[in-house]
């Protein structure tokens, strides 16, 4: 210990020293793990097929051009690169038709031609520049170009035309190799061999496509899933809300009225009235948040009860039938007569002028029904003209979803609805 003191540290401290801003430089692991499964699969096929395409010339003349025996390093020179321009050409191709949806893949027509005359007119020069040397390298010197364009074109085209096309890459090899002096048999086998391997190359390459294009769909599937349950969460609140909401604001507004006309008048009920309204304000706030909790669910004897006290205060004589069959009903048939219940009498107290409602319950032979009929015909719901509001829409679907049904029609100067519901009594 000599007690000297230690080297004041630069930088910026806030940093944790000279070396602390190195910690922001994101890794090549931190880069990769903030990608989705999809976008690596996507990352990964597209840089095998660049990496294997890019790298072929390379390959090539590390592979070939000391098996050469005899040539004019003019036609080496002149083969090695027409291998990079076919690379070139084969990258473009791989940039294009991995660029969108498999249906919506261009492949460039005037590029696809210069990429197969570049990738011909290489393999020609290449069987001239290696012919002198064995039979494996002038089958490689045609190979090695026209594979990575069939190569390239395996992120489009099908596997039948890839299957043809590299049985044809192996004909041409046969040919090559007899114009080389090759025996026929040799030729065959030859031809047979290296078709096989550029067939094998492009199929697997284009599975890898294949199966890259079904994690996409898969992708977007579940993202059309995902929008279509908010809609559905959507529709399900707004419908929710229109069924609290419609009763209960046209009771508050009726026993307002009566409440101010009582009040006009000095009677003491007009107190009841004004405790009931701050009674349905409050019920109305709390069903409100059931709603966007969506636990709420409706009393069968509840709604009954309700409706004729409402109906009766709005002037309405209101008589239920049945009301005793309701509690033998299942839970859900009774949840789902409540929502009829409660839209039915918010239309008689909003859309029509009726002086009397008749609610009849029963339940037989494993099947209820709910009836409600009232003297006033509907002015904007259950017209003629077949027209629905949205609360009769949403009964409608409701009892659909449950296995019943909703019907409505007009009887004189009176207006039916009724509801049908498989519900076998308890």
């Amino acid at each position: 210990m000599t007690g000297r003191s230690p080297r004041p540290v630069t930088g910026n401290p806030a940093a944790g020293g000279r070396y602390g801003s190195m910690g922001a430089v994101p890794t090549v692991a931190r880069w990769w793990r903030s990608r989705s499964g999809p976008q690596r699969l996507d990352l990964y096929t597209r840089w095998s097929l660049h990496s294997f395409i890019g790298l072929t010339p390379l390959l090539t003349m590390l592979g070939l051009g000391w098996a050469a025996t005899t040539g004019s390093p003019v036609l080496l020179g002149s083969y090695f690169l027409g291998t990079v321009a076919v690379a070139v050409v084969g990258v473009l191709l791989v940039r294009s038709g991995m660029g969108g949806e498999p249906r919506e893949r261009p492949m460039p027509g005037r590029l696809l031609a210069l990429g197969w005359g570049a990738a011909l007119a290489t393999a020609t020069v290449g069987v001239l520049a290696l012919r002198g040397g064995s039979q494996d390298v002038v089958a490689w010197s045609v190979t090695l170009p026209l594979g990575m364009l069939l190569v390239a074109c395996s992120t489009t085209w099908q596997t039948r035309p890839l299957a043809l096309v590299g049985a044809g890459v192996g004909v041409l090899v046969g040919i090559a190799e007899l114009a080389a002096g090759q025996p026929p048999s040799a030729a065959l086998v030859l031809a047979l061999t290296f078709g096989t391997l550029v067939i094998g190359f492009a199929v697997s390459f284009r599975f890898s496509v294949w199966v890259l294009d079904l994690v996409r769909e898969m992708e977007h599937t579940r993202g059309v899933q995902s929008q279509l349950a908010v809609a559905e969460e959507r529709l399900r609140f707004s419908r929710d809300l229109h069924d609290v909401m419609g009763r209960n604001l046209s009771a508050i507004a009726v026993k307002s009225q009566l409440a101010g006309e009582l009040v006009r008048r000095g009677r003491p009920e007009a107190a009841d009235e004004v405790a009931d309204v701050r009674r349905l304000a409050e019920d109305s706030l709390r069903e409100v948040r059931e709603v966007v909790r969506g636990h709420r669910s409706t009393d069968l004897t509840g709604e009954l009860a309700g409706a004729r006290s409402v109906l009766r205060a709005a002037g309405v004589a209101c008589t239920v039938h049945g009301e005793d069959a309701g509690a033998t009903l299942p839970p859900e048939a009774q949840t789902a007569f409540g929502w009829v219940t409660r839209e039915a009498v918010t239309n008689v107290l909003r859309h029509s002028h009726a002086t009397s409602c008749r609610i009849t319950l029963h339940a037989a032979g494993g099947k209820a029904e709910l009836e409600v009929v009232n003297d006033g015909v509907l002015d904007e719901v259950g017209t003629s003209d077949g027209r629905s509001g949205s609360g009769l829409t949403g009964l409608a679907e409701r009892l659909a979803a449950a296995g019943g049904s909703l019907e409505t029609r007009r009887d004189g100067a009176g207006f039916v609805l009724t509801a049908s519901l498989p519900g076998r009594a308890r």
